[in-house]
């Protein structure tokens, strides 16, 4: 029986959506969250916040939420030439990937989560990564996690799980799910105290939340809350 969990919690849309997931089907379950030298950094300074409000407003969770963890992954963002982590414009590679694809990312994170986890007696890691609302990044591929869910949990000796709920849905149905699991509250929650924008713009507010409003990231954001708002109507 897995009892605990650590999320990887960007201070994102999927990532929040993903950390109330947990919170309703664990016992125990930590955050843990990456600074890489990303260009929307500001997504980390959502975190604290978005989490504090959590434990305000749904006290069922409260005691379940257990300690978050910030780890510097800077060498990555050292390494990465991306519209992520250098000042450039967004655009698409010769390879078909955008060039906010950045290599082994994701692969590294779950990594650095699964030593954490193993040193914390936990025992499933859950992400935010998607298949159907996404940019074709290869790190977000069902078959990469469960590939990767064998390789960890060989190499720990240690059964782990690797969850990621939002895998088959797009970004309405996120939207929707964080409504099943808190209500209008947690949607409200999400839109105000979560990042999504490439570009880290904060001064912009929109109907959906917060960003510059023409990323790709943005987009899919905008154009699943007025799905969503849609369905709801």
């Amino acid at each position: 029986m897995h009892t605990s969990a650590l999320v990887l919690f960007s201070g994102g849309q999927d990532s929040a959506t993903c950390l109330a997931w947990a919170l309703e089907r664990y016992a125990h379950v930590e955050t843990l969250g990456f600074n890489y030298g990303q260009r929307h950094a500001v997504e980390l300074e959502c975190r604290s916040t978005f989490t504090q409000v959590l434990r305000q407003q749904f006290p069922q969770w409260a005691h379940k939420l257990g300690e978050d963890h910030l780890l510097d992954m800077g060498l990555l963002g050292q390494i990465s030439d991306t519209a992520l982590t250098q000042a450039k414009a967004i655009e698409f590679e010769q390879s078909g990937l955008p060039n906010t694809f950045v290599p082994g990312r994701n692969l590294l994170f779950f990594t650095f989560a699964a030593a954490l986890a193993y040193r914390r007696g936990l025992t499933v890691l859950v992400g935010g990564m998607c298949e159907t609302d996404y940019s074709g990044y290869p790190d977000c591929r069902d078959n990469t996690l469960k590939s990767l869910q064998v390789s960890l949990s060989l190499g720990l000796d240690t059964p782990l799980v690797l969850e990621t709920p939002l895998m088959w849905l797009d970004k309405a149905a996120t939207w929707q799910m964080a409504e099943q699991l808190g209500g209008p509250e947690l949607v409200a929650l999400i839109e105000e105290h979560t990042h999504t924008c490439y570009m880290g713009e904060r001064s912009r507010r929109h109907a959906w939340g917060y960003g510059c409003g023409q990323c790709p990231a943005c987009d899919l954001r905008r154009s699943g809350f007025e799905a969503y708002r849609g369905e709801a109507a």
